[in-house]
């Protein structure tokens, strides 16, 4: 009974918290495509999961993007869940056509129901410049 109860109270929440999520998605994509030039969105724009964002950006390594916003208290991935750990590219990212050297430069953001609007715009803040100072180092960029 507990499980059932369990299950009936988490329906409830769910369309909220899927509502909630794709609102921060939304957000959190349309303000970087709008604040740093040559950013890509990968998969379908609206045929997703919610609170998912995946991203790949011109001339920038996703491990450097994830030291660096790591060092703001930004957790992320680079790549897909299931290359987790490899320096590889993801597959998927290759598979759709994305060049070897742009997919290295993916980044997976992940919110969750918890997540505020506030800590999106925190990451909004703090991402644009460390794409900026990857690029001046990037011998690809110039």
């Amino acid at each position: 009974m507990g499980f059932g109860q369990a299950a009936a109270l988490a329906g409830e929440k769910m369309s909220r918290n899927i509502s909630h999520l794709n609102e921060l998605s939304l957000l959190l994509r349309e303000g970087i495509l709008n604040s740093i030039p040559r950013s890509h969105l990968t998969g379908h724009p609206l045929n997703r999961l919610p609170g998912s964002v995946s991203m790949v950006f011109d001339y920038v390594e996703g491990e450097s993007i994830l030291l660096m916003l790591d060092s703001f208290g930004i957790m992320a991935s680079s790549g897909s869940a299931c290359t987790s750990g490899s320096l590889d590219p993801s597959h998927v990212l290759l598979a759709i056509g994305l060049p070897h050297e742009t997919a290295h430069g993916s980044l997976r953001l992940t919110l969750g129901k918890d997540n505020t609007r506030e800590e999106v715009q925190y990451v909004l803040e703090k991402l644009p410049p460390i794409i900026e100072r990857l690029r001046s180092m990037s011998p690809l960029g110039k």
